[in-house]
């Protein structure tokens, strides 16, 4: 049996090789509600598995926040957590998703750090004991989409209902579109992907135009 210092001898020396997919290439968009049917047509064209058609999913994210006790450090640390409610055996998703990188600004696509693992039910209440806060939380219903690594969902958001429905009853849509993201999850220093993913992105046009978006210039506006 090994030492307890090997499982993390193993995960630095994956660190230093560059294995581990710990960074996100994303581009976003939306479609409305009288086109996705048309957007859905186009995929399936363009992506693998043409013949057993996409994944369907229905599921209940929740968004933390953990903020530094100190007055003084303004550090935030974001986690999502998600489970599917159509798959009630499947394991939860915890996320960490970091800062989008300053980098070049003529860089195709948004690059930001990004962590995924598996966890069990319990994984709300330990977050919660740490001190995490959820500040939100929403029902993500839609279809995913591969084409290589490439990763496309197309998802109608839905507002939670009220505190004694179930999660997935009682919701209301927060408009009269879906969101259309575009992802790669790959070890850093792979900016080719991001090539790809404008190549790709151009072919979905203009049914849908994926985009960077600013996310602290959002948190600006008024």
């Amino acid at each position: 049996m090994g030492t307890p210092g090997t499982a993390i001898d193993s995960l630095n020396a994956a660190l230093k090789c560059n294995i581990i997919p710990n960074q996100e290439y994303l581009l976003q968009g939306s479609v409305l509600d009288q086109y996705v049917e048309v957007l859905l047509h186009r995929l399936r064209g363009l992506c693998d598995n043409v013949d057993s058609g996409p994944e369907s999913f229905h599921d209940h994210e929740l968004c933390f926040t953990l903020r530094a006790t100190n007055p003084g450090a303004p550090m935030v640390l974001p986690l999502r957590v998600r489970r599917a409610l159509d798959v009630p055996d499947a394991a939860w998703q915890l996320r960490y998703v970091g800062q989008q990188e300053l980098g070049d600004k003529n860089r195709p696509t948004v690059v930001r750090s990004s962590i995924d693992m598996a966890c069990s039910s319990t994984i709300v209440e330990f977050l919660t004991e740490l001190g995490c806060r959820v500040d939100f939380e929403y029902i993500a219903r839609g279809y995913m989409f591969r084409k290589g690594r490439m990763k496309i969902t197309v998802s109608k958001i839905f507002k939670m209902g009220s505190m004694t429905s179930k999660p997935g009853e009682g919701v209301e849509a927060i408009s009269q579109s879906y969101l259309v993201e575009l992802s790669v999850l790959a070890p850093s220093g792979q900016d080719a992907i991001a090539e790809d993913m404008r190549i790709f992105a151009e072919q979905l046009r203009p049914l849908v135009q994926l985009e960077k978006i600013d996310y602290k210039r959002l948190g600006n506006l008024p």
